[in-house]
């Protein structure tokens, strides 16, 4: 009798993923891989979202992992995702519990749900200073000569185009002989939020996130030693209120353009998810709107369905 192996919960910010990933996994005794490429950074909770009061439901915790594994100030990327991911997911289904992935980073997801075979990257010092000096417009046509720029925080700024850059040229001139990734068979949900309406919800989080002490938290990561470009370079809130606390951005500005930032970063998780289903991903859609235990019993009936395939 087939049966799904795991549960992804896939949407755009501001889309009720994380409280439809949390009933689920409280519904089928499972716990939470979180595949987010910021909320592995310790300290950095109210910027990434990370709402951890959403893993507890009616007084019960739910199991979450790979949330808070880095510090702050690293770069903490997909390759490592995956091993982590891996080890996680051994653990979870070893103690027979469900796993439920859930996220919003496009690539993380893919890379479990596609079993990429990834390599290390280490950091190329004479790449590096053949780049160094070099404007984002032309690092962003160096970079358009390697792929297609699906991913435009790739070139949110120049040192995240060097980098992007750095990955590319390793993977050109080195085989791949990665870790073999487990075939993991997922039914993949993807919250469907009407854009108008995730609007709102951005904009209303935003104001709730800076009434929450947003701007405290990057400040004291500033004052811990974070260089500002090292924080600038997670993009978005930190990005913003960096440019913010270092006199480059006034408050109101800083506001506005974050907002039109978090905007635009949503319609780019769209895009990467429907660019997922031309590769083959089969998304099921499920309306924001439904009630919760809709959802969830939607959910349960299609993995019943495999079941009795």
């Amino acid at each position: 009798m087939a049966q799904y192996d795991m549960i992804t919960v896939l949407g755009p910010t501001a889309s009720g993923k994380t409280r439809l990933a949390v009933a689920l996994a409280d519904r089928l005794d499972g716990e939470i891989l979180s595949a987010d490429s910021r909320q592995v950074y310790r300290g950095m909770d109210i910027g990434t979202g990370k709402d951890l009061g959403d893993y507890i439901l009616d007084g019960r915790a739910i199991p979450y992992h790979l949330i808070d594994i880095a510090d702050a100030g690293t770069k903490y990327n997909v390759y490592e995702f995956q091993g982590d991911f891996k080890k996680a997911y051994t653990d979870i289904v070893a103690r027979k519990k469900f796993p439920v992935m859930c996220g919003g980073t496009g690539l993380y997801l893919e890379s479990v749900l596609k079993g990429y075979r990834l390599i290390p990257v280490p950091e190329n010092p004479e790449l590096r200073r053949k780049l160094e000096g070099k404007s984002l417009k032309e690092l962003t046509r160096i970079l358009e000569g390697y792929k297609t720029l699906h991913n435009t925080t790739d070139i949110d700024t120049a040192k995240r185009a060097i980098r992007a850059i750095e990955i590319e040229e390793c993977y050109r001139n080195t085989p791949v002989e990665a870790d073999e990734f487990p075939h993991i068979d997922s039914l993949v949900i993807g919250v469907d939020i009407d854009r108008e309406l995730r609007r709102q919800r951005i904009s209303r989080r935003l104001e709730q996130r800076l009434d929450e002490g947003m701007v405290d938290e990057v400040r004291h990561l500033l004052d811990s030693g974070i260089p500002p470009e090292d924080l600038i370079y997670y993009g978005l809130e930190y990005k913003y209120v960096t440019l913010y606390l270092t006199g480059q951005l006034p408050y109101k500005y800083m506001q506005q353009e974050l907002e039109v930032a978090i905007h635009q970063f949503a319609k780019r998780q769209m895009t990467w998810f429907r660019g997922m289903e031309r590769r083959g991903t089969h998304i099921e859609w499920v309306p924001f709107e439904m009630d919760m235990a809709e959802k969830t019993d939607y959910i349960v009936e299609l993995m019943k369905k495999k079941a009795d395939d």
